[in-house]
């Protein structure tokens, strides 16, 4: 062969391969899009009772990305499918199943993951007044109405809030209540990344129990290896994200290891269990889901069978969550970083354990002594902005005026502006449910702020 046509060949060779890693990743990214939009539309058609083209509309449009805007959204009722395709292609399936919502089927089919579903009995309303029951009264307060009527008013497009929801209690009662047109008291609305603070509280249920310790580490299969240096990682330094295990939380990049472990995977617990460390256990703080599906998956390891049902039994049928989803991934694992959904309501049931000490109708949910872990910050956060899978201060919109808040304020926090936000020292819990995905679209802080002198500053008896 001549030269010409052997650097002719090397460049045909090279083009070849540049074109099959591009085609690749371009299969790759549009499976992820293809997942998020049906697993997107499955939880809020089959949970939220919310109409699929609406969801495609306000949710997904929202985004404004490709290739989100060219995903074709399928929704078969009967059979509880939902299934995205991009230009007819990266077919991704949703499947819903009673009492566990939805799972992307990745790895196993629609009738397996069907054939895989426990049976849970379903978690029965209480009666009477909230929280033992849904009954709902209150005299409206005028400035606590005027600071919901700024939570839902759109002053302007560039940033929406998109609030849906919002839902304050206190001294354990209702006392203001709102929802957006199309929601109401009883739609179940995604919490996203508020999931880890419910996985850390049923990580404090095991230490409860005596199964684990915040000392030791977790039990997991895939570190006990002999020489596995991850095997040493402790429960706390997994609650306080200074596990050392790599992972990359950028939600922009399509191929990072949050995308790909919740939309490219069938097994979000073990993705992450695969990652190396990158730093000595508890000395380097980074947020990341993959570590809050490390524990979902070490629960698992720990429960066995009983693992299906824990969550309500150890905290959703305690606290009356009856509306509480907690979905799972194919493998079964719960995917507890990210999917969980739940109404305003029981949100906040969920605050009020919290505001109460870990305690319900005097008996103890969480050990004594667990609000108060959870509210420290983890020693590896140099901004001290962070507890054991609770923030103790949250983002600001950039410019944004300081919100003093009480010292033991804390959040459970979401994509979107999810927030579940408690002052024990004022006996306080406030959510906000809605879809502020814009950076500054929403100010937590701020809304805290205002309503703590609208229900009055008096601290708790």
């Amino acid at each position: 062969m001549g030269l010409r046509r052997f650097v002719l060949a090397l460049a045909l060779l090279g083009l070849g391969a540049a074109a099959a890693v591009a085609l690749y990743t371009g299969h790759r990214v549009a499976q992820i899009g293809t997942g998020f939009a049906a697993k997107t539309v499955c939880s809020a058609a089959f949970l939220s009772g919310r109409p699929p083209e609406s969801v495609q509309a306000e949710d997904l449009g929202a985004y404004r990305s490709r290739p989100l805007d060219l995903v074709e959204v399928d929704v078969d009722r009967a059979a509880g499918v939902v299934t995205g395709r991009l230009l007819g292609f990266a077919e991704r399936q949703a499947v819903y199943r009673e009492g566990f919502g939805c799972t992307l089927a990745i790895g196993t089919s629609v009738a397996g993951l069907k054939a895989a579903a426990p049976k849970l009995v379903p978690i029965a309303r209480g009666d009477g007044v909230w929280p033992e029951g849904e009954q709902v009264a209150f005299a409206p307060r005028a400035a606590l109405e005027q600071a919901l009527d700024e939570a839902f008013a759109e002053p302007g497009a560039d940033a929406p809030k998109r609030t849906r929801a919002v839902v304050v209690v206190h001294r354990g009662r209702i006392v203001a209540e709102r929802y957006a047109q199309g929601f109401g008291p009883d739609t179940p609305l995604p919490g996203w990344s508020m999931s880890k603070s419910v996985v850390g509280a049923l990580a404090g249920t095991l230490v409860g129990l005596g199964l684990w310790r915040l000392d030791a580490p977790v039990p997991l299969a895939a570190w006990r290896a002999p020489g596995d240096p991850r095997a040493a990682i402790t429960l706390d330094q997994l609650l306080a994200m200074s596990s050392g295990l790599e992972f990359e939380e950028a939600y922009r990049s399509p191929l990072s290891d949050v995308n790909l472990m919740l939309w490219a995977g069938g097994d979000a617990g073990g993705y992450a269990a695969a990652k190396r460390l990158a730093h000595a256990p508890g000395a380097h703080w980074q947020y990341a889901s993959g570590t809050t599906n490390v524990l979902a998956a070490a629960m698992r390891e720990t429960l066995g069978t009983a693992y299906a049902a824990y969550p309500r039994r150890a905290l959703f049928e305690p606290l009356g969550m009856s509306s509480a989803v907690l979905e799972p991934d194919a493998s079964g694992t719960f995917v507890g970083s990210s999917l969980m959904l739940a109404t305003a309501r029981d949100w906040a049931r969920f605050g009020l354990l919290f505001a109460n000490d870990g305690l319900w109708k005097g008996t103890r949910v969480l050990p004594e002594g667990w609000v108060r872990y959870s509210a420290t910050p983890a020693a590896a956060a140099a901004a001290r902005n962070y507890g054991a899978h609770w923030w103790l201060k949250l983002a600001r919109p950039p410019g944004a005026r300081p919100a003093e808040l009480p010292p033991d304020t804390l959040h459970a926090a979401g994509h979107g502006g999810q927030y579940v936000s408690i002052v024990p020292s004022r006996a306080l819990v406030v959510v906000r449910l809605g879809h502020a995905i814009d950076e500054g679209a929403w100010d937590q802080e701020a809304f805290v702020a205002r309503i703590i002198p609208a229900v009055g500053n008096a601290e708790r008896p």
